[in-house]
């Protein structure tokens, strides 16, 4: 089982604020577990959270339109 993080655990390890947290938690935009009255995210969550945000380079050439 993967640790529960809370809001502002979960924003420092993403490196934002916690506020982006818990706007990814009203928006429903990452899956969170509530226990009570209290809001817990998986850490695996964000790790799919920032994997799915991740953008490959649509070309291995430079900004001079060179071949790397």
């Amino acid at each position: 089982m993967d640790e529960l993080l809370k809001a502002h655990e979960a924003a420092a390890l993403l490196h934002t604020s916690e506020r982006f947290v818990r706007r990814l938690i009203a928006e429903r935009r990452i899956e969170f577990v509530k226990i009570g009255r209290h809001v817990r995210i998986r850490e695996s969550v964000l790790t799919a959270f920032v994997v799915a945000g991740t953008v490959e380079p649509l070309t291995t050439h430079d900004v001079t339109g060179k071949a790397a």
